[in-house]
């Protein structure tokens, strides 16, 4: 049984989609059973060009990459979601998105790399990838399927930790 993920933010333009991409990437590598969706509570209904810049340079598919609403996967029919992430920065000032019922809930902070000087965009978003990355690694090496939500509500804080 696909376990399905979804990673929030404000604007779906960045971060989460980054998140998305990755960790799609990485189940893809690891033949794991695992899928991204990301949304925003505000979508901005674009992507940031950068984001698809630094993703397409480390090899990822970015076909079918859109900014979405949160109101998409509540819909009827939507997959049920076991882990949702959220990815916004409080320090930023940004209001993270609340997502009521999943099982699983964590908060992976990243700063947005939409807000570094025009100069070093380009690495912040890069270096926002790799760290991204690393942490959705560090979720698909997770035995998911024989995890209960406890065990893995625990384990996800104790990747956030690290």
């Amino acid at each position: 049984m696909t376990t399905h993920v979804l990673i929030l933010c404000t604007h779906n333009s960045a971060r989460s989609v980054l998140s998305e991409a990755m960790l799609n990437h990485w189940a893809r590598q690891l033949g794991r059973d695992v899928r991204a969706h990301s949304a925003g509570s505000s979508p901005s209904g674009r992507i940031n060009p950068y984001a698809l810049q630094v993703l397409e340079a480390a090899g990822i598919d970015t076909a079918g990459t859109r900014s979405k609403s949160w109101d998409e996967f509540a819909a009827p029919g939507a997959p049920e979601m076991r882990i949702v992430i959220t990815v916004c920065d409080s320090a930023a000032a940004e209001t993270c998105p609340y997502w009521p019922g999943s099982p699983v809930k964590i908060h992976w902070g990243y700063p947005d790399p939409s807000n570094a000087p025009d100069d070093q965009k380009a690495q912040a978003f890069e270096l926002t990838r790799q760290a991204i990355g690393y942490r959705m690694l560090q979720l698909l090496q997770l035995p998911l399927e024989t995890m209960d939500n406890a065990a893995l509500q625990a384990a996800l804080d104790t990747i956030w930790r690290s």
